[in-house]
């Protein structure tokens, strides 16, 4: 978080020093720290008011006397609740190149002291024509402190910050997101996030669910962060006293749900499937089992924010119901899975990503439902992190019933507009489908009555598993030999030479084939089966992984022998079920691979032979009250 910025002085004219105020996210700077005093503290700090060598000094002769320097208070997220900031002023010299970190520890009585081991400095160089280099310089290396929160280590800016330097500096494309958080205050965030984690840290030994409970666990207590602190600012911008009321729309585990009602805000979420996990909330966490089919029967007049978190079918329907329950209700939407109104969401952009061309449409459907929205970026650990929030009103509370044709008809036309070929859609409200919208003006197939969309299909109460799990033994053997077979078989063939019996012998390692030449080679009959699973053949390969290994689109032969164990310690539970599954399963490759298996029994984690089987060990999650 950006504290205070501006051009700093010197030598004499340290003493008088004009620095202007930033913003990191936006929001005022109280008592900001005097730029001038603090720079004159430190130059005072410093050996011979200079830096130490090897760093290059600031300003050489026939340079300016001017400076640019910005103070920041460093937000690291494995910070101690409670522990002191830290901070640290970055000094820039243009015409040297360099920018020098000088970091910044405060006392009691709000005095600074430079931390002399930890400065360092990036420097930009011209080598040769056309050519430069970037270097990361520390000059105490032997004193260098690292706690790995704040004072990162010295093999972490050579290793990790210097690589990403050279390539950031290189490249040509800007982002096609926002930057994180930038709607709330990122300090803010930071202290709500480190107290929230530790709360609800224990959710993750006790969880009942299959999903991975650190994922899921911390991705909530992140999405419950941003939005506390985004309500705080909205009482704050609205001089509210009350705290928001809201609804989780798709809640799925209940888990945000369970956090913002503790917190203080009162509300429920409603999914079409119960879950295990909502019998451990407890009664103050209201979670309803019910379909929701987007109607007159499905509004919230009463709320004031509707959430959407990973809500699937419902996630483009969440501004059309807050639109229709009050002009006051908000809205919280975070895609992940692609649907329009009435399905699967159809590609009509090649030139953008698939994922930024649904976000558009998202964005798009806020704003014909008369929103402003905003875009911004969450910190979670997923893939599909940008969210949207439509918390102000673009028409005034008479034009309400204008807006809800606007958006019958934005429905219909999406309804229309995907059984004609070639349509393009803008990013903008006013980017429909012309022609359909013209045939809707006079006729509405779809009215504002009680089922806003007949063939809306809502998810399934009992889900179905279409992961190649359910499919049967014998033909997924018998699919995994045809293929095995045909990798074997292909030619060239690679081998590669094993150790057996005090001898060396050679193993088929076999050639790979892309996805597309392996379906080529199975019957019609095995591909229609396959596709009516989510991922087909690719799903059903990957998840025998003791015989393949996809990588890029390509199918291999697993060769045990190269594999390495993973560069992260696995949890407790996780060790212990490894060690528990050793020997349980047959080996593949010792009954069916024309060499037998590439490892020897001692050193294979599976059975050559029934004589080696062993009884699988259920090994039980602790519980913890």
């Amino acid at each position: 978080a950006i504290e205070v910025e501006g051009t700093v002085p010197l030598g004499e004219a340290a003493s008088s020093v004009a620095a202007e105020r930033g913003g990191g996210s936006g929001e005022e700077r109280a008592g900001s720290t005097d730029l001038g005093w603090l720079w004159r503290e430190v130059l005072g700090q410093l050996p011979a008011r200079d830096l130490p060598p090897p760093l290059t000094p600031w300003r050489g002769p026939g340079h300016g006397c001017e400076l640019r320097a910005v103070l920041r208070t460093l937000l690291p997220r494995g910070r101690p609740v409670g522990s002191p900031p830290v901070k640290e002023l970055s000094v820039q010299d243009v015409s040297n190149g360099t920018v020098t970190f000088l970091p910044l520890e405060e006392s009691n009585e709000g005095k600074y002291q430079l931390k002399k081991s930890n400065i360092y400095q990036i420097q930009l160089k011209h080598t040769k024509e056309q050519e430069r280099s970037i270097s990361v310089v520390a000059p105490l290396p032997e004193d260098w402190f690292s706690d790995g929160i704040a004072y990162p280590k010295l093999a972490w800016l050579g290793n990790e910050l210097l690589a990403k330097l050279a390539k950031w500096s290189v490249e040509q494309k800007s982002s096609e997101f926002k930057s994180t958080l930038s709607l709330i205050s990122v300090a803010k965030y930071s202290q709500v996030y480190q107290e929230l984690k530790e709360k609800y840290r224990r959710m993750v030994k006790v969880w009942p669910e299959v999903t991975d409970p650190e994922k899921f666990v911390y991705e909530d207590v992140a999405i419950a962060t941003y939005l506390l602190v985004l309500w705080e600012e909205e009482r704050k911008e609205k001089g509210l006293t009350k705290k928001q009321s809201f609804v989780d729309l798709g809640c799925g585990n209940g888990l945000l749900v369970h956090i913002l009602s503790n917190e203080g805000h009162p509300g429920r979420g409603i999914d079409v499937r119960r879950r295990k996990i909502w019998d451990m909330y407890g009664a103050k966490t209201h979670l309803e089992e019910s379909t929701i089919v987007p109607g007159d029967t499905h509004l919230f007049p009463e709320t004031d924010w509707l959430i959407g978190n990973h809500s699937d079918e419902l996630t483009p329907w969440i501004p059309v119901i807050a639109a229709r329950s009050s002009y006051s209700c908000c809205y919280f939407v975070l895609p992940c899975c692609f649907f329009d109104f009435h399905g699967k969401y159809r590609r009509r952009h090649c030139r953008k990503t698939q994922y930024r061309e649904y976000l558009d449409f998202v964005a798009q459907v806020g704003a014909v439902c008369g929103f402003q929205v905003e875009e911004d970026c969450l910190r979670i650990p997923s893939t599909k992190r940008v969210s949207f929030v439509g918390k102000t009103r673009t028409y005034p509370p008479p034009e309400h019933a204008l807006i809800d044709r606007q958006i019958t008809q934005y429905i219909n036309t999406r309804q229309t507009c995907d059984r004609r070929v070639g349509v393009n859609y803008s990013d903008h409200s006013d980017g429909l489908c012309k022609e359909a919208a013209s045939e809707l003006l006079e006729s509405e197939a779809v009215s504002a009555g009680t089922v806003w969309l007949p063939g809306f299909q809502p998810r399934e109460k009992v889900e179905q598993v279409r992961n190649c799990a359910s499919l049967p033994r014998d033909f997924v053997e018998d699919v995994v030999l045809s293929v095995a077979n045909l990798l074997l078989n292909a030619a060239p063939q690679n081998s590669s030479p094993r150790m057996h019996g005090g001898g060396t012998t050679t193993w088929n390692q076999g050639e790979s084939l892309s996805l597309k030449e392996v379906a080529e080679h199975l019957t019609k009959e095995t591909l229609k089966r396959l596709k009516s699973e989510y991922g087909g053949l690719q799903t059903l390969l990957k998840n025998n992984h003791q015989v393949f290994e996809v990588l890029n689109g390509r199918v291999h032969i697993r060769d045990w022998r190269k594999e390495k164990p993973g560069r992260r310690a696995q949890p407790e539970v996780k060790r212990r079920l490894s060690a528990g599954a050793l020997k349980t399963r047959l080996c593949w490759f010792f009954i069916h691979h024309p060499d037998g298996c590439s490892l020897p029994s001692e050193s294979c984690p599976y059975a050559h032979g029934t004589e080696e089987l062993r009884q699988p060990q259920i090994i039980k999650k602790k519980k913890h009250l």
